[in-house]
């Protein structure tokens, strides 16, 4: 598996518990209780697993590929910038589901609007990387040039959706499915 179809797997997988918390955004508009602790989960695992190690695997194949277009470097920055944005507002929402499991007074309507906006700029961030980066570098980049830059990235599989799931994302896989199929 090449390395750009390993990050737009991530990116499938994303897109999975996404879909997930955008059926709790309606869930928590129609007036239910979700469950804080699965969005927390959730919410949990994306921010580790994006922060740890899908966003540091992009930057540095983007800093491998740097220089090598105009088109390239402009939307590799836009990039870095929107990994920049979605790390603090993860840990807003982060924040605010933990204030809730602690029993702090949060308005549902701020809740909803931070999870609504995190949904919403995560989906946006990996059509961004989709149609706008993942193209050029397939334009730009060499054969030569991933097998490279594939030997300087570790490979390691998705705790969750891979087929090694870590143990503390076990119970939240099978939560998930079960959270799914309700």
């Amino acid at each position: 598996m090449t390395l750009v179809s390993e990050l737009h797997q991530d990116h499938v997988n994303l897109n999975k518990l996404l879909e997930i918390l955008d059926k709790k955004v309606i869930k928590l508009k129609a007036g239910s209780r979700p469950n804080f602790n699965l969005m927390a989960d959730v919410v949990g695992y994306i921010a580790k697993y994006a922060e740890g190690y899908h966003h540091p695997r992009e930057d540095k194949m983007y800093a491998f590929f740097k220089g090598r277009s105009n088109e390239l470097d402009d939307v590799m920055s836009q990039c870095e910038d929107q990994h920049r944005v979605l790390k603090g507002s993860t840990q807003t929402l982060l924040n605010t589901i933990d204030g809730i499991l602690h029993d702090a007074v949060v308005p549902m309507n701020d809740l909803i609007e931070q999870l609504a906006a995190f949904v919403i700029n995560e989906k946006v961030h990996i059509n961004f990387e989709e149609t706008e980066i993942f193209p050029v570098l397939d334009h730009v980049a060499t054969n030569a040039d991933w097998e490279k830059v594939e030997k300087e990235l570790p490979v390691e599989s998705d705790p969750l959706f891979g087929e090694k799931q870590a143990e503390e994302y076990k119970a939240l896989y099978v939560e998930l499915m079960r959270d799914i199929n309700s």
